[in-house]
């Protein structure tokens, strides 16, 4: 049966893009559009959708009260749908954290000129969209603060990490669990450009460490965080006895800039024994061959386990390519590294 998807947007030439891009794929059926919360509430109880599309800014309630209120009330997978902005920005990084599946850029296409990779991004998220799992939203009553608590001292160590659907929490709920004194982590996040200077600007204010959207030739030291830039790949290269970040557009590599393959091939060809690489959640298999470079140079490679990614597909394929070394589950994670980390120090 084909996925059934709910188009919620209150901009009529939205609407019109979204549903024609999705309806032209035979494995996707639109069974309804909503031009605001309260139609897409009615629409939801009629219809029942596999997966909606949800636009972030509409007018009546917001797309973020309405997508707590789902969440919380009938847990369905949800791509957002967001302005190029910061305030865009902003508010879908809070709509992944209360537990959108992904999102993509508000379309401004002209039908004429037809879709391009715009409609295969789309359409791919909201199939993927359709296989992720979806947990009920519970807010959260614990106030977070920033540790400061040193457990173990590293200054020669990196941890590469990449991802892609529900990354960008399963990122933040790695780096939330680990202190100050960690190594140096790099990170290729599957996301476009101005999304990841805000989702690094999140991290920064709710983890212990330091995050920064990664610059070209920025030196890497331990106890902070670099993240591709959107449209960006990002390497690491060596100077002398430090390690710096390369930030390049080249092309893309398996659909992707940034690419999680990119990043690891750099850090098996600079930093090898060295490093430690992490595979989360994430559509596709953009990674696994990197990944499999830095199991043969040495490195312990760590993917996050079925149960707990959203999708299973780039840390399914390291599997498969047999380029890791342990699988687990996300909250193991945090705590594993710094095993690895005290027993290579």
């Amino acid at each position: 049966m084909p996925i059934r998807a709910l188009v919620v947007d209150d901009s009529a030439v939205a609407r019109k893009v979204v549903s024609t891009i999705l309806d032209e794929d035979p494995e996707i059926e639109v069974v309804g559009i909503a031009r605001d919360p309260y139609d897409a509430r009615d629409k939801i109880k009629q219809l029942a959708p596999d997966v909606i599309t949800l636009d972030v800014e509409m007018p009546r309630m917001d797309g973020i009260t309405f997508l707590r209120n789902l969440m919380r009330l009938r847990p369905t997978p949800v791509v957002m749908v967001s302005t190029l902005t910061q305030k865009g920005a902003d508010i879908t990084m809070e709509a992944l954290r209360i537990g959108a599946v992904d999102f993509v850029p508000k379309p401004t296409i002209d039908l004429s000129q037809g879709f391009g990779d715009y409609a295969v991004d789309l359409r791919d998220k909201v199939r993927a969209a359709a296989r992720a799992k979806v947990r009920a939203y519970e807010p959260s009553v614990r106030e977070k603060t920033r540790r400061k608590v040193t457990t173990f001292r590293c200054t020669d160590q990196l941890i590469a990490i990449g991802s892609s659907t529900g990354g960008t929490e399963a990122v933040r709920e790695i780096l939330e669990d680990l202190p100050t004194a960690c190594p140096a982590i790099v990170v290729a996040q599957h996301i476009p450009p101005g999304f990841a200077e805000s989702f690094a600007e999140r991290l920064d204010r709710e983890c212990p460490m330091r995050v920064h959207s990664a610059s070209d030739g920025q030196l890497i030291q331990p106890g902070n965080v670099y993240i591709a830039p959107g449209e960006q790949h990002l390497e690491v290269r060596s100077d002398g006895a430090r390690w710096r970040c390369k930030v390049h557009d080249g092309e893309r590599v398996n659909r992707h800039r940034p690419s999680v393959d990119v990043l690891f091939h750099s850090v098996a060809k600079n930093v090898a024994t060295n490093a430690i690489g992490v595979m989360l959640t994430g559509m596709g298999n953009d990674g696994a061959q990197g990944m499999l470079a830095m199991k043969q140079a040495g490195a312990p490679t760590i993917a996050q386990d079925e149960a707990t990614s959203v999708v299973w597909g780039m840390p399914g394929s390291a599997v498969k390519a047999g380029a890791v070394d342990k699988v687990l589950p996300l909250h193991e994670i945090p705590t594993k590294l710094q095993l690895l980390c005290r027993e290579r120090v």
